[in-house]
């Protein structure tokens, strides 16, 4: 069945209501019209390059209206948008840019030096654009079909680069349609975008409500990784809907709501949640699983408060015109309670990775139970099984592809990255728990040098390539890799003696003030390590926004001074946060005596 387009979805939504609020965030308030206006001047700017249907076009803004904007102006010409992530080190940038073959790259004038020097055109979202008249001529909105590529996004790959996945419209009109009816939205809802652009969710975050006429609420980077500010935003604003990454949500959970709270519906997916919520919330759990290759969300369901059972959360049922297979080696079903590999098929399917036609045809396979000869189902990698109230729980991969706090993450990409390394003769990487049962990335080194190869040497390196949540928290020195009797890497025995291997790590220097040494035992005992040096780097040990808000607690208790969660990210060492901590300190000073001075400061 042909469903609406989200570009038709829209342009009625501006027709009929153009003067509802479509977007707010920290620069205001965007009407559907002025929205749609905006977008306009970016689509009458990109045909003007000659870009049009089949093209496509690069955003490289943060989350934000302008991020929306852009994304609406592009499908306005015909064009897919393929979104980077300002985060991302530049090297991965120019892979991204240079893969998918961008006709241009829509941006912001103070962002443009960050680019790499591939970029291709640049259409500026501050300057430059014809602002006359309200139109598009030519609107591509009628000439789209189902199978045109609304969007491409780049996740983790196994062959040591990222692979881009075509996602098309006809899959993403699905998702919204799904979305609506299952939530049932109105244009009395307020939705959140919260995942960064680069994360497939935000997808889903955005269109089911732009295309409902419901009104789309972003909060700033500091209230969104701290959940207490994140949860005080949600009330002050009166969201219905929001989603949030599984490791912020069950924080989330925890903390106390009015039963007053509009909320009525968290989202959550992007990592196994391992905890039900309590009872008493004034909102709905809905636990969702999908991969970035079925557009987002395969399966969804409420969650129970309370534990009914031995079992953790599930990840629901698949969602309309979406088909779940839980297969064995030979591709026959499994029984009920029998672990499987988990296959999709169905509406939701993306066309496939572009430029790898090799890897399209080994992980999008003939469907044995479709319709046609045509049909393919999308082999996942995951394991699972079906219970027989026909919920489905998530075991965990076959491979090695992991999800870390949100993140998919291809451990051999980090392998192959940090193996490029002149000192580094052959590694492995793996995920382990710390005392406090965190997970962070380990890897284990043979170094080509007897000695030299240092910690900060190879964070280094890496953090010029990869993403910063796919740097190692620790490394380990070996001199050669455990190995099974046949001869294949044995990861257990590495997990299993780590304790008795080699750090490779250098000393930068003890703390060198009573401020530094204190700030170090707060790092270190979050981190799960016996020492922090003065210019270690709190998220490269391991640590993560949600850690961070603890940092923020412990600072505020031991020092009484107030630290946001935007310093932590601008002065994440020992020595530059001690540092704007005497600052706050010192500010307060001569609002003391000389004796409360001293005090404070020892």
């Amino acid at each position: 069945m042909d469903r609406p387009l989200i570009l038709e979805q829209v342009s009625d939504r501006v027709n009929e209501s153009p003067h509802l609020p479509a977007i707010i965030s920290a620069d205001g308030t965007l009407s559907y019209m002025q929205l749609d206006q905006r977008a306009n001047r970016i689509a009458r700017r990109l045909r003007a390059l000659g870009i049009g249907r089949g093209s496509l076009v690069a955003v490289y803004v943060p989350r934000s209206a302008d991020y929306v904007i852009a994304s609406l102006g592009i499908m306005k010409v015909g064009a897919g948008f393929v979104p980077l992530d300002p985060a991302y080190p530049r090297e991965r940038l120019e892979f991204v840019l240079r893969d998918c073959g961008a006709s241009s790259v829509v941006t912001r004038e103070n962002m443009r030096a960050s680019l790499p020097s591939v970029a291709p055109d640049l259409v500026l979202l501050d300057r430059g654009l014809d602002i006359a008249g309200r139109g598009l001529d030519g609107v591509a909105a009628s000439e789209l079909t189902p199978r045109d590529t609304a969007y491409v996004i780049y996740t983790s790959g196994s062959t040591g680069r990222p692979k881009g996945v075509q996602v098309e419209h006809g899959s993403v009109a699905n998702l919204v349609s799904w979305h609506q009816r299952a939530f049932e939205v109105t244009s009395r809802d307020r939705g959140t975008l919260i995942a960064s652009p680069a994360f497939d969710a935000s997808v889903w975050e955005i269109w089911p409500y732009l295309t409902a006429g419901a009104t789309l609420c972003i909060p700033s980077e500091e209230i969104r990784i701290s959940p207490e500010r994140l949860r005080d935003w949600l009330l002050a604003q009166d969201i219905s809907i929001s989603f949030l990454p599984t490791p912020l949500a069950e924080r989330v959970l925890t903390l106390d709501w009015p039963p007053e709270a509009t909320l009525r519906l968290v989202l959550t997916g992007g990592d196994v949640l391992r905890h039900y919520p309590p009872r008493g919330l004034p909102f709905v759990l809905v636990n969702n699983y999908g991969p970035t290759e079925n557009t987002v969300v395969t399966t969804s369901g409420a969650v129970e408060a309370g534990d009914p059972s031995n079992h953790q959360p599930t990840i629901g049922r698949p969602i309309d015109n979406v088909q779940v297979y839980i297969l064995d080696e030979v591709l026959n079903p499994v029984q009920p309670g029998d672990v499987g590999e988990l296959y999709i098929a169905g509406s939701g399917l993306a066309r496939g990775y572009l430029h790898r036609a090799d890897l399209t045809t080994e992980r999008f396979v003939p469907d044995p139970f479709g319709s046609d000869s045509q049909s393919k189902m999308y082999r996942s990698g995951d394991l699972a099984r079906r219970r027989n109230d026909g919920n489905i729980e998530f075991l965990g991969r076959i491979d090695h592809q992991v999800k870390l706090r949100g993140h998919r993450i291809e451990l051999e990409e980090i392998e192959i990255s940090l193996g490029f390394h002149p000192d580094v003769q052959t590694c492995v990487v793996t995920v382990n728990e710390d005392g406090s049962g965190d997970e962070r990335l380990t890897a284990y080194v043979v170094s080509s040098r007897q000695e030299g190869l240092t910690v900060p040497v190879l964070r280094e390196y890496l953090a010029e390539r990869l993403p910063d949540y796919m740097v190692p928290a620790s490394f380990v020195c070996l001199d050669a890799l455990p190995l099974t009797t046949n001869g294949k890497i044995d990861r257990a025995a590495l997990a299993g003696s780590e304790a008795s291997m080699c750090l490779i790590d250098v000393d930068e220097g003890p703390p060198g003030s009573a401020v530094e040494e204190r700030v170090a035992d707060i790092l270190a005992n979050l981190l799960g390590r016996e020492h922090v040096s003065r210019h270690d780097n709190f998220f490269l040990l391991g640590g993560h926004s949600l850690m961070g808000a603890q940092v923020v607690s412990r600072v505020r208790d031991g020092f009484g001074v107030e630290l946001s969660l935007l310093t932590l990210f601008e002065a994440p060492t020992v020595s530059d946060l001690s540092a704007e901590i005497e600052r706050l300190i010192y500010a307060t000073v001569e609002a003391m005596s000389d004796e409360e001075a001293e005090r404070l400061l020892i």
